[in-house]
């Protein structure tokens, strides 16, 4: 186990803390799961530049980082919609995109890897940024309105990028 492994763990675990103070609704809950979220979210940097630079990518913190993310981030839409701050469908389409991309780099992974692009990385960022106001921001619908449809759009287009890289991993009768 790597440091860059522990720090992805680590943000596993914080996931059910984030959800669990949304869910409470207490006075001062949504700061302190913007807190917690905004550590987790930050780690996902963190975790990837440790095990680059010091060459330590290992096979279990492949799969663990995206999925930690995939987490975090489904995890605490999901919320969001039970306390009626986001609409169903934003977070549908969000997760799907998730798991849609997901599925492909493991269908492309036999002859490549698809890393994440920067237009994947702008998604993130502006995924995060959406679900922060969401949590802190209850005086402008308008301004919460404007980060998630950016974060949409951001979404979609970068689920077509993958799928365009990728398509010729995609391909009937492609050998693999």
């Amino acid at each position: 186990m790597t440091a860059p492994n522990w720090i992805s763990l680590l943000r596993v675990a914080l996931v059910p803390v984030c959800v669990a103070l949304l869910a409470s609704g207490g006075p001062d809950a949504a700061r302190y799961a913007a807190v917690v979220f905004a550590v987790a979210a930050a780690t996902d940097s963190l975790d990837g530049y440790l095990a680059r630079s010091r060459g330590s990518v290992t096979p279990f913190g492949t799969f663990v980082d995206p999925l930690a993310d995939k987490l975090l981030v489904t995890c605490v839409l999901i919320q969001l919609v039970a306390m009626g701050r986001l609409a169903a469908w934003v977070a549908m389409v969000i997760v799907a995109r998730e798991f849609a991309v997901s599925g492909l780099r493991m269908v492309a992974a036999s002859t490549q890897v698809i890393g994440a692009s920067q237009l994947g990385k702008w998604k993130t960022f502006a995924q995060n940024v959406a679900i922060m106001a969401l949590m802190l921001n209850r005086s402008s619908a308008a301004l919460n309105d404007v980060l998630v449809g950016v974060a949409l759009l951001l979404t979609i287009a970068s689920a077509v990028s993958y799928f365009v890289a990728a398509r010729a991993h995609l391909k009937p009768g492609r050998p693999g």
